[in-house]
């Protein structure tokens, strides 16, 4: 007779979570289950395990393998860049919009905003939910010639681009460069063997990638954040409950300060001498090429598609003019 209570008390501890008691996550990681990546969703998983929720951590090194597997419903949830799992939710998604978080402070704004409980609805699009966001460093533009530090200079010079991401290839246009369609898989190749002049990647592709190579003697990286590149987990509504996906989320948001050290660590062990300093002046013409193709962009207009979601360009807009007050876009007509 005890046991059978006991065994009934079992039963009512785990019953909240008995949609969730092993959830599957594909993981991308370049790298793979040794990866700096792979090991943060590790550190992540093993605190949600005090949630609640036991995630079973499956390694890619192929991104577009593993976003397929989720589709196809061999996983319960999704880490991966914000480059692909854009589709999945277009708010969080647009984090990544060019040009649209200059600093790792204005980032910090951001993700710290979007981990608050206010923010759940916005998390929530088509019967999936984003349950942690999480930074994996600046997008920098590689070039294999250090002449190649203007948008000017980009015309007429091939470019690795991503051929699902919509935004890179119409930036690459904008600036008359040539598309080279890639993936995370052979971009670095392309890149290192000179196929392309130019490729765009966190710090931590100089050493991982060996970007090095296609940087060799005369090229660098461009000291300029194109982008803020994070890292989502998306799961299917409902794998979840709402006060657990809520809790995840403010997981996720506490490894801010660890994501950031990683991210810093790979920034400086990159040679000093291989970063290209472009001047304040070209830098504000670069803060405006990139507002009037984000623009583009949210509206889906000048030949883009509606890539970026109003609310999150809103939200980028006045949390950069909070930290830059005078910059021309805080009053211009068509402030996002």
């Amino acid at each position: 007779m005890i046991r059978k209570s006991l065994a009934a008390l079992s039963l009512v501890a785990v019953a909240p979570f008995a949609a969730a008691e092993s959830v599957k996550m594909c993981v991308f990681d370049v790298i793979g289950a040794n990866g700096d990546m792979f090991n943060m969703v590790k550190d992540y998983a093993l605190e949600m395990k005090a949630h609640g929720v036991d995630f079973d951590l499956r390694p890619y090194t192929d991104e577009g393998v593993a976003v397929g597997d989720f589709n196809s419903g061999q996983c319960d949830a999704v880490a991966a860049t914000d480059l692909r799992t854009r589709p999945f939710n277009k708010f969080a998604g647009s984090i990544s919009a060019v040009g649209a978080i200059p600093s790792y402070d204005d980032l910090k704004t951001v993700l710290a905003t979007l981990a608050q409980p206010k923010a759940a609805p916005l998390m929530q699009q088509g019967g999936y939910e984003v349950l942690g966001i999480v930074p994996i460093g600046a997008g920098y533009l590689f070039v294999n010639d250090r002449s190649i530090d203007t948008a000017g200079e980009l015309a007429g010079k091939r470019m690795a681009t991503l051929d699902y991401q919509k935004d890179a290839i119409h930036m690459v246009n904008h600036v008359k460069a040539t598309v080279v369609p890639s993936d995370i898989t052979n971009f670095a190749g392309k890149f290192n063997n000179g196929s392309v002049d130019t490729a765009y990647a966190p710090a931590f592709a100089y050493e991982a990638l060996e970007l090095y190579k296609g940087v060799g003697d005369k090229g660098g990286i461009v000291d300029y954040p194109l982008a803020q590149l994070t890292i989502q987990v998306i799961a299917r509504e409902g794998v979840v409950d709402a006060e657990t996906a809520q809790k995840s989320r403010e997981v996720a948001w506490g490894m801010y300060g660890q994501a950031m050290n990683l991210i810093r660590g790979q920034e400086e062990a990159i040679p000093e001498k291989q970063w290209i300093q472009i001047s304040e002046s070209d830098i504000e013409g670069y803060q405006e090429m990139f507002r009037q193709n984000r623009l583009q962009l949210r509206d889906g207009s000048g030949g883009a598609d509606k890539v970026y979601h109003p609310k999150m360009m809103s939200l980028l807009s006045k949390i950069r003019c909070t930290s830059n007050p005078s910059a021309s876009e805080c009053t211009a007509s068509d402030r996002e």
